[in-house]
């Protein structure tokens, strides 16, 4: 276990609940916070990455901000893993979408990360590994899903280092967004591999639930504030998965 306060969070010990809502932005989570937790208390906001604990239903429940990217939320769910005894991490944010049946603002629930990451090397495993959700948190999620009347796709996610990837006179198919759609990759984020690696390799649970908000084919888009305070189903489904873990 890691000493608290840590070297990113200043919360205090049992100021996290058992289950933390984590989204990219310190914004969505104040909108989170005000939005859906009744009473919720700033416990953090170290570098501005703002971090709320609040009751839903009746149940405690934290959101918290990760930043953008593998190493940012490798950072802040490694704390809340082993500093707090933080038990699941649900990564709540977009994604692009890269196959032609999943729309802007449906929901994609990762089954599987994929990644051109080399966050894996640190474990000094022989061959590949293959980072996945908890598979509790995955049928809680679709449970949620279907009560919230969500569209919603279940597989694989492709978490990647590059935002702004160099695709100049690649042949269109070389390119590895076609290579990764071929392969039934239903969208691109930036974190979800790192979060499931950690989880595994601490024995916690973890989920990245994200809604669609551009389509990399089509050119079809959202804007930042669409992206900072319209995801609410997204936001009420990863809520209600909270509420049932805490159960288990």
């Amino acid at each position: 276990m890691l000493s608290t306060p840590t070297p990113h969070i200043s919360a205090k010990p049992g100021d996290f609940g058992k289950t933390v809502l984590m989204p990219g932005d310190p914004l969505r989570s104040r909108f989170i916070a005000e939005n859906f937790l009744e009473n919720p208390v700033l416990v953090n906001n170290v570098r501005g990455v703002q971090g709320y604990t609040g009751t839903y239903k009746g149940v405690k429940v934290s959101v918290m901000a990760s930043g953008m990217g593998m190493p940012a939320i490798g950072i802040y769910s490694h704390e809340l893993y082993n500093g707090y005894g933080v038990e699941n991490i649900i990564r709540v944010g977009s994604a692009g979408a890269i196959q032609e049946d999943i729309h802007l603002y449906d929901l994609v629930i990762a089954q599987g990360a994929c990644t051109d990451s080399n966050w894996a090397s640190q474990y000094h495993l022989p061959g590949t590994f293959a980072p996945i959700g908890s598979w509790e948190l995955i049928t809680e999620a679709v449970k949620a899903a279907e009560n919230n009347g969500a569209r919603y796709h279940v597989g694989n996610v492709n978490s990647s280092d590059t935002f702004y990837g160099d695709h100049e006179g690649v042949p269109e198919g070389l390119d590895s967004v076609y290579g990764l759609k071929k392969m039934g990759v239903m969208a691109l984020e930036m974190e979800a591999a790192a979060l499931y690696m950690n989880a595994a390799r601490y024995g916690k649970r973890a989920l990245c639930i994200c809604t669609i908000s551009d389509h990399i084919l089509t050119g079809e888009l959202t804007t930042s504030e669409e992206r900072q305070n319209s995801f609410t189903t997204m936001m009420k489904v990863a809520l209600d998965v909270a509420v049932a873990m805490e159960k288990k």
